[in-house]
Protein backbone atom coordinates (compact mmCIF):
# COMPACT_ATOMS: atom_id res chain seq x y z
CA UNK A 1 0.00 0.00 0.00
CA UNK A 2 0.75 3.15 -0.63
CA UNK A 3 -0.90 6.39 0.82
CA UNK A 4 -0.11 9.61 -1.03
CA UNK A 5 -0.54 13.24 0.82
CA UNK A 6 -3.67 13.61 -0.62
CA UNK A 7 -5.16 10.48 0.33
CA UNK A 8 -4.49 11.13 4.22
CA UNK A 9 -7.19 12.16 6.69
CA UNK A 10 -6.84 15.65 8.36
CA UNK A 11 -8.31 16.21 11.07
CA UNK A 12 -8.12 20.01 12.49
CA UNK A 13 -9.72 20.33 15.98
CA UNK A 14 -9.71 21.59 19.51
CA UNK A 15 -6.36 20.05 21.31
CA UNK A 16 -8.27 16.92 23.08
CA UNK A 17 -7.97 16.09 26.80
CA UNK A 18 -9.00 19.95 28.19
CA UNK A 19 -5.99 21.27 26.29
CA UNK A 20 -5.91 24.87 24.82
CA UNK A 21 -5.70 25.74 21.30
CA UNK A 22 -5.79 23.71 18.16
CA UNK A 23 -3.88 20.78 16.67
CA UNK A 24 -3.92 19.19 12.67
CA UNK A 25 -4.00 15.27 12.82
CA UNK A 26 -2.37 13.33 9.66
CA UNK A 27 -3.33 9.84 9.89
CA UNK A 28 -1.07 8.00 8.40
CA UNK A 29 -2.64 4.62 8.80
CA UNK A 30 -6.40 4.49 9.55
CA UNK A 31 -6.98 2.73 12.75
CA UNK A 32 -6.60 -0.36 14.59
CA UNK A 33 -7.70 -2.61 11.46
CA UNK A 34 -4.67 -1.23 9.16
CA UNK A 35 -2.58 -1.62 12.11
CA UNK A 36 -3.43 -5.58 12.40
CA UNK A 37 -5.31 -4.74 15.51
CA UNK A 38 -1.81 -4.01 17.48
CA UNK A 39 -3.26 -0.14 18.22
CA UNK A 40 -5.11 2.27 17.18
CA UNK A 41 -3.24 5.56 15.91
CA UNK A 42 -0.25 6.20 13.86
CA UNK A 43 -0.60 9.94 12.72
CA UNK A 44 1.53 13.29 12.36
CA UNK A 45 0.04 15.58 14.92
CA UNK A 46 0.90 19.12 15.01
CA UNK A 47 0.44 20.82 18.01
CA UNK A 48 0.38 24.97 16.91
CA UNK A 49 2.28 27.51 19.01
CA UNK A 50 0.62 28.15 22.23
CA UNK A 51 -1.83 25.05 22.10
CA UNK A 52 -1.18 22.02 24.59
CA UNK A 53 -2.66 18.15 24.40
CA UNK A 54 -3.82 17.82 27.94
CA UNK A 55 -2.51 15.73 30.70
CA UNK A 56 -4.30 12.17 30.48
CA UNK A 57 -3.49 8.59 31.51
CA UNK A 58 -3.28 6.00 29.13
CA UNK A 59 -5.15 2.74 30.26
CA UNK A 60 -4.04 -0.67 28.50
CA UNK A 61 -2.41 1.21 26.05
CA UNK A 62 1.25 3.08 25.04
CA UNK A 63 1.74 6.25 23.23
CA UNK A 64 5.02 7.30 21.76
CA UNK A 65 5.81 10.40 20.49
CA UNK A 66 8.76 10.60 18.28
CA UNK A 67 9.57 14.87 17.93
CA UNK A 68 10.11 16.09 14.49
CA UNK A 69 10.37 20.13 15.26
CA UNK A 70 9.17 22.66 17.31
CA UNK A 71 10.16 22.64 21.29
CA UNK A 72 7.85 21.35 23.72
CA UNK A 73 7.31 21.16 27.73
CA UNK A 74 6.20 17.52 28.09
CA UNK A 75 4.47 16.16 31.23
CA UNK A 76 5.91 13.18 32.09
CA UNK A 77 3.95 11.75 35.03
CA UNK A 78 3.93 14.88 36.82
CA UNK A 79 7.63 15.68 35.51
CA UNK A 80 7.82 18.25 32.90
CA UNK A 81 10.79 18.48 30.45
CA UNK A 82 11.51 20.44 27.24
CA UNK A 83 11.52 18.38 24.40
CA UNK A 84 12.76 19.31 20.77
CA UNK A 85 13.54 17.83 17.41
CA UNK A 86 15.06 13.91 17.61
CA UNK A 87 13.66 13.03 21.04
CA UNK A 88 11.11 10.12 21.61
CA UNK A 89 8.56 10.06 24.39
CA UNK A 90 6.67 6.97 25.83
CA UNK A 91 4.25 6.97 27.79
CA UNK A 92 2.71 3.30 29.17
CA UNK A 93 -0.60 1.99 30.27
CA UNK A 94 -1.15 2.99 33.50
CA UNK A 95 0.67 6.15 32.76
CA UNK A 96 -0.08 9.80 31.85
CA UNK A 97 1.45 12.98 29.62
CA UNK A 98 0.53 15.92 28.05
CA UNK A 99 2.40 18.18 25.68
CA UNK A 100 2.05 22.08 25.09
CA UNK A 101 4.00 23.73 22.03
CA UNK A 102 6.30 26.34 23.08
CA UNK A 103 7.90 29.55 21.13
CA UNK A 104 6.47 30.56 17.85
CA UNK A 105 7.02 27.21 15.92
CA UNK A 106 4.41 24.81 16.06
CA UNK A 107 5.39 21.13 17.07
CA UNK A 108 5.43 18.54 14.46
CA UNK A 109 5.15 14.77 15.43
CA UNK A 110 4.98 11.10 15.02
CA UNK A 111 2.19 9.62 17.33
CA UNK A 112 2.11 6.17 17.84
CA UNK A 113 -0.79 4.56 20.61
CA UNK A 114 -0.09 0.68 20.79
CA UNK A 115 -2.77 -1.89 22.93
CA UNK A 116 -1.00 -3.50 25.63
CA UNK A 117 -1.51 -7.19 24.71
CA UNK A 118 -0.32 -8.62 27.90
CA UNK A 119 -3.50 -7.17 29.63
CA UNK A 120 -5.12 -9.78 27.53
CA UNK A 121 -3.13 -12.84 28.79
Amino acid sequence: MVRSCEEKIYDRKPSPFHGKGEILVRSLLNGPEEMYEAGRVFGHTTVFPGSAIGYHVHEHESETYYILSGTARFNDNGTVRTVTAGDVTFTGAGQGHGIEAVGNEPVEMIALILYDKRADA
